[in-house]
């Protein structure tokens, strides 16, 4: 199971009446259980001798609940974008990123015409980058979040005009 259908099912999950979810494959375990102000998800994997791995893989879980601040801030942007604007928010937490590596160039820009599948930044958590691709058609207005800093789950990133 890669990272996009983990994304696919929470999405899946948040708008059911699925209260938890478990998933079991060979050396992977998946539980997402759904609260009210936050998912929690819980993914764990057999030891390995470390020798075998160039990363240890250990338990983790991960829990998204929003601080007020950062609902007072989501909110503020939520009532700023136009009728026909829409706003990407982040798919988990950690550190948003605007180019795949310093040496490079940012992949959007403020004014960049986007199509589903172009990649709009990179989100490192865990020491994984994990790529954020766009899921609609439209121009990039703004960019909501600085180079290099921390992002919560479900925060807004970018305001796209949609066609």
């Amino acid at each position: 199971m890669d990272f996009r259908q983990i994304q696919e099912l929470i999405k899946m999950i948040n708008k059911s009446n699925i209260g938890e979810l478990n998933i079991e494959q060979k050396d992977f375990k998946l539980t997402i259980k759904q609260k009210e102000e936050a998912i929690t998800q819980v993914v764990s994997a057999p030891p390995f001798p470390v020798q075998s791995l160039p990363v240890q893989v250990a338990p983790a879980q991960i829990t998204a609940p929003q601080t007020p601040a950062a609902a007072a801030s989501a909110e503020k942007v939520k009532a700023e974008p136009s009728s026909n604007n829409t706003i990407v928010k982040s798919p988990m937490i950690g550190t948003f990123y605007r180019r795949p590596s310093p040496d490079k160039s940012n992949f959007v820009e403020e004014g960049d015409i986007i199509t589903p599948g172009k990649v709009l930044c990179v989100i490192e958590a865990m020491k994984l980058f994990n790529e954020i691709e766009s899921e609609i058609s439209g121009r990039i207005v703004k960019i909501l979040v600085e180079d290099a800093s921390p992002v919560e789950f479900d925060q807004p990133l970018f305001e796209v005009e949609t066609a």
